[in-house]
């Protein structure tokens, strides 16, 4: 597997971040773990052995988990891969499941880890928001997106040379739709996924905040968006 780079963007996970860590590595994969500002620095977390395996990007300040999937993505390109495999740091996603998304995998696509969310635990404020943003990510890529908000994503290195505005959970929507408007694919395939309980539950999505950015990502593509989609339905051709 180590043809294959894993990026882990973490911030404030000092319970679950060597779990998740390890899994990585049992795994055969490459790991680079990029610190966004935590409070308890993430490389102080492992011991000399352990930081041998492990590739670490810090921020010394928070500068929100685009810029750190970004930055993941640069340290990869210096690494000289191709494309790089994205996980949360709360140990939500497993290593496990990273082989679906490589098998399914074409080159310069963004593939999707598309969550089981058909467990009892999960919050029916989550599975709204969910189908919510899928609406609008299918509106604005063309494309069938079933989960738009998963963190547990295959990227390219071209995903560097678009042009994105945001840089916290927005920019997770917005690489979708840049992506897109470059004639690019976005796939996805269905992974199994631990959804902690709400006792465990550890989020730094603030709700109410980061959803009002993810919907002015959309809102600032409908002046452009309604146009063509008129000029589609009266001469049946794409533009």
């Amino acid at each position: 597997m180590r043809d294959t780079v894993v990026i882990v963007p973490t911030y404030n996970n000092p319970k679950t971040i060597k779990a998740v860590a390890f899994d990585v590595l049992e795994h055969g994969y490459e790991l680079i773990i990029v610190d966004d500002g935590s409070e308890t620095v993430v490389e102080s977390l492992f011991n000399d052995d352990e930081k041998e395996h492990i590739h670490f990007v810090k921020h010394e300040v928070n500068m929100g988990k685009g810029e750190a999937i970004v930055n993941g993505v640069k340290k990869a390109k210096e690494l000289a891969y191709p494309h790089a495999v994205s996980i949360d740091g709360d140990g939500q996603h497993l290593a496990c499941e990273i082989y679906k998304l490589l098998d399914a995998y074409k080159d310069d696509e963004i593939m999707i880890g598309a969550r089981n969310f058909d467990l009892e635990h999960v919050p029916n404020g989550s599975k709204f928001g969910r189908w919510f943003s899928n609406f609008w990510a299918c509106w604005d890529t063309e494309q069938e997106i079933t989960d738009s908000l998963s963190g547990f994503r295959i990227y390219p290195i071209s995903i560097l040379d678009l042009d994105i505005k945001t840089s916290r959970f927005d920019w997770e929507m917005e690489v979708l739709v840049r992506h897109a408007e470059a004639g690019k694919i976005i796939s996805e395939v269905v992974i199994e996924c631990y959804y902690p309980t709400p006792e465990e539950r550890v989020s730094h999505f603030r709700k109410w905040g980061d959803t009002a950015a993810i919907v002015w990502v959309h809102i600032q593509i409908l002046p452009f968006k309604w146009p063509r989609f008129i000029w589609e339905k009266l001469t049946g051709k794409k533009r």
